[in-house]
């Protein structure tokens, strides 16, 4: 079969042929895949660098987490993979998938699933979000920022505060939901007090960050107390696009009423991660196929994955691999 292989880590993914994966149990099946999403998390695992990483394989190992497919009896069904998924076959868990509703484009139904969890499963799990809050996005111009505001929104968030670098971008999300942006192009002066002065007139009481490093540094600032009461705000890291370490004062910490957790592979429950195959990937799936949910996507064919893969997706786009 045709397949994305990486042959050392760090590598380009190449178009080459690879062995059909082989089912070894009766919970395994095999998925004609049609469609998968280039996610960083993917990225990450190809290079090495993500704390999920496979170990190296002397015959290399196919990329992709998940994709769209078809089963034997031609239902077309969203599953994570057992092996990898940008392939023209792949084993996955007969158990978890996710049949998918009319209306609904293959290409847009295997873009959706990591920007879902990476923003549903914090607000619901993590920040346990709660009609009238207010969110601030720290990150928001990339595709799983947008998913995320339309998702805390139909949740029922009052109001969206977004941060980002992209400037056009950023004027594109006040169309797609946002109530107000924040450029991270400011020095750090004027984004602190654009922050003090949102947090003041609105309370903030969810934050999904996805770049921590140092904007995260520049918000838990812009946060810290004077020895009065504070609203409380649950503070989830989704992703370190911005690095991974950041200098938190103790000082912040005491001042304000703060919950710092995460959300990411491992730190959800199993019941959690139940919930979204049973009931929120197949809602949100339901608002794409009905034009509820605005998804931003470019694709490309499989024998063009090694020039696709470097290639600098512009303006919060999700590339697509169709296969």
């Amino acid at each position: 079969m045709k397949a994305a292989v990486v042959y050392k880590k760090g590598e380009m993914p190449k178009c080459a042929d690879f062995a059909e994966p082989i089912v070894q149990n009766e919970n395994q099946i095999l998925l004609s895949v049609k469609a998968v999403a280039i996610t960083n998390l993917d990225k990450g695992k190809a290079s090495g660098k993500h704390y999920s990483s496979e170990n190296n394989s002397q015959n290399g190992f196919v990329i992709g987490s998940d994709g769209v497919g078809l089963l034997e009896n031609g239902t077309r069904v969203y599953a994570r993979g057992i092996s990898g998924t940008i392939a023209e076959k792949a084993i996955i868990d007969k158990n978890i998938v996710v049949p998918l509703p009319d209306g609904i484009s293959d290409a847009i139904a295997a873009s959706l699933p990591n920007a879902v969890a990476g923003s549903a499963m914090a607000l619901k799990f993590r920040a346990n979000i709660q009609k009238g809050e207010t969110i601030l996005i720290n990150g928001g111009t990339g595709f799983t920022g947008q998913i995320a505001i339309q998702i805390a929104r139909h949740y029922g968030a009052k109001k969206i505060i977004v941060t980002g670098r992209n400037e056009k971008m950023l004027q594109n999300l006040l169309e797609l939901g946002a109530d107000e942006v924040v450029s991270l192009r400011q020095d750090d002066h004027a984004i602190i007090a654009q922050l003090k002065q949102m947090h003041s007139n609105t309370p903030i009481d969810i934050i999904l960050d996805y770049l921590w490093g140092h904007p995260a540094e520049l918000i838990l600032t812009a946060l810290k107390g004077n020895g009065s009461f504070t609203n409380k705000v649950r503070y989830v890291t989704i992703g370190g696009m911005a690095g991974d370490n950041i200098q938190l004062s103790s000082g912040i910490l005491r001042s304000i009423d703060l919950q710092l957790s995460g959300s990411g592979l491992g730190s959800w429950s199993k019941n959690e991660v139940k919930l979204l195959f049973s009931e929120i990937l197949p809602e949100m799936f339901l608002l794409a196929a009905q034009n509820k949910l605005k998804v931003n996507i470019e694709t490309v064919s499989l024998v063009d994955i090694e020039e696709a893969w470097s290639r600098e997706v512009l303006d919060g786009k999700r590339l697509v691999v169709i296969i």
